[in-house]
């Protein structure tokens, strides 16, 4: 995990074309030892291969999480001509992408079976600094 303070902020890609960013959010169950278990599982050296590779492969230029507490806050940036429902069907029918939605499900807040698109909840954006 990034180990710099809080205050610092994070560094942003640049990645050359026109992108879009879609905010999502999830809970994870209200229990330190999962929570931590479930960073580790997110960390560099724990999630799968096939994972990364999968989101990559439906094309998304870069994908991050953020915590506070149980809740879970995701950015995705995307080239700008990017279909959200067509990318998530296919994410769902990649290599270990239903294997992985079953493992992390054992440490979020929802029904269990339900795959990635139905966990995690689309943001709606309410202020913008123009």
């Amino acid at each position: 995990m990034d180990e710099q303070p809080l205050t610092e902020g994070y560094e942003r890609k640049e990645f050359g074309c026109p992108v879009k960013r879609y905010c999502q959010t999830l809970d994870l169950k209200d229990d330190a030892g999962l929570i931590a278990r479930y960073k580790e599982a997110h960390d560099r050296y724990h999630v799968w291969p096939e994972i990364r590779a999968g989101i990559r492969e439906v094309g998304i230029l870069e994908m991050e999480i953020y915590i506070h507490r149980n809740r879970l806050f995701m950015i995705v940036e995307t080239p700008a001509d990017f279909d959200w429902p067509a990318a998530m069907a296919r994410l769902a029918t990649l290599p270990r992408q239903a294997e992985w939605e079953a493992f992390t499900a054992l440490f979020q807040d929802c029904d269990a079976g339900a795959g990635s698109a139905q966990k995690w909840q689309l943001m709606e954006r309410i202020f913008r600094l123009y």
